[in-house]
């Protein structure tokens, strides 16, 4: 896999050094089991996989060159390269400008560009829409798109899918950047609509077996389908699809959801001309962080941390699957740790901040979790993890417990 050239101030002494020696131990990424960081008072179970992933360092990369190669252009992001808001905040203060919100809205109008200005393309990728009106006004949108290739790929497959007459179903959230990026492609090869879980899976597929009235169905989906959209038309034929960054357990039981639908409306001698076999759209990273996420819940702790943007889609599930086990505090930084007594963090089902006391268990020996999302730089869980750390006066020093890993 290629080697990427990401900043010094984004890797870590110690989160660096502990994926390094894992990678040597582990080359297949077998292992699933969290590395144990043990300072003596206080032990840290770090996750297999987490932080940076493929995607995100390439934008990264192709973000930093676009400053580098043009210092006296105007650069612009599209909108947020990535989610993580120490990432994009290095962006613009060395003067990137965000072109729109991460909700699609505009902040500066495509009117104030001209062709010798740079446009970066978030990791997300964009609609085909705003990439007609960029090239109408002659900025080079190749140069400069930092598009993950995963995204590419459920892209292609929506392609496909259309071109063998399926309607595609799309698990993903609908106002996120990479589902309308996703959402725009696919409309234009298929009959396209949009689900956010399992639960609105299940409701479009009552609408399959005819058990919930028509006149219904554009309540219930309004906003989330292709134009022309006719539910006893296009569902005869189906494939699912994803954003990458949604929970693949979540995913995969949506496609065999839809699978079984239409094993009972079609049967299964006839199951291959109604349902499609999409299971190559599943993000090798998201998979990999999550799966690491399993392996970390495995092991006896008081609580979980999560590092991450609160906007970070792949971060929100991993902070999901902790929440079924254990206390969790999902936080951005090292910033929200107050004391040892006090943390502020974000709650993502209520998406609201929170302020917590006592946030660390009186024991004679603690076990944290800790893990991020795909878009943290290893140095900002490595300042949480210190932070931490410095708690405890009588904990180990770091060199020596990072020995003890070899």
């Amino acid at each position: 896999m290629k080697n990427f050239i990401i900043p010094d101030f984004y890797k870590s002494p110690i989160i660096s050094k502990v994926k390094e020696i894992r990678k040597i131990t582990d080359p297949r990424k077998k292992d699933f089991s969290p590395t144990l960081l043990d300072f003596g008072p206080i032990r840290f179970h770090i996750a297999r996989h987490f932080g940076f992933c493929y995607g995100v360092e390439n934008a990264i990369e192709i973000s930093y060159k676009a400053i580098e190669e043009n210092p006296d252009k105007k650069i612009f992001l599209l909108s947020q390269m990535i989610h993580n808001p120490d990432v994009n905040n290095d962006l613009l203060n060395r003067g990137v400008k965000f072109l729109m919100d991460t909700s699609g809205n505009q902040i500066i109008p495509f009117s104030e560009l001209n062709s010798s200005d740079i446009v970066i393309i978030p990791a997300f990728g964009t609609t085909l829409k705003i990439e007609d009106e960029l090239n109408n006004i002659g900025i080079q949108v190749r140069k400069y798109d930092t598009t993950c290739p995963f995204v590419e790929r459920v892209w292609k497959k929506s392609e496909k899918l259309g071109e063998e007459q399926y309607s595609i179903i799309i698990h993903g959230k609908f106002n996120h950047e990479e589902t309308r990026a996703t959402f725009s492609r696919s409309e234009q090869n298929a009959p396209s609509i949009i689900v956010k879980d399992i639960h609105e899976s299940r409701v479009l597929g009552e609408f399959i077996l005819g058990t919930i009235a028509l006149e219904d169905f554009n309540k219930i989906f309004k906003g989330k389908h292709s134009d022309n959209f006719d539910p006893q038309k296009h569902l005869s034929r189906v494939g699912v699809i994803n954003q990458t960054t949604m929970l693949a357990t979540e995913t995969q039981e949506i496609a065999d959801y839809f699978k079984n639908i239409m094993a009972k409306k079609y049967g299964e001698n006839d199951l291959k001309n109604h349902f499609a076999d999409t299971r190559d759209t599943l993000c090798y990273a998201t998979n990999e962080n999550q799966e690491a996420t399993y392996g970390l819940l495995k092991n006896k702790a008081d609580l979980a941390i999560v590092v991450g943007g609160y906007n970070s889609s792949n971060t929100s599930h991993i902070v999901e699957l902790c929440e079924e086990k254990l206390s969790t505090y999902f936080i951005s930084s090292a910033k929200e740790i107050i004391s040892k007594n006090e943390i502020n963090h974000f709650d993502f089902s209520q998406q609201k901040h929170l302020h917590s006391l006592n946030f660390l268990p009186q024991k004679e020996v603690l076990d944290i979790i800790l893990t991020s999302g795909a878009s943290c730089p290893d140095s900002i869980v490595d300042e949480v993890l210190q932070k931490i750390v410095s708690f405890f006066p009588s904990a180990k020093n770091i060199e020596e417990v990072i020995d003890g890993l070899k």
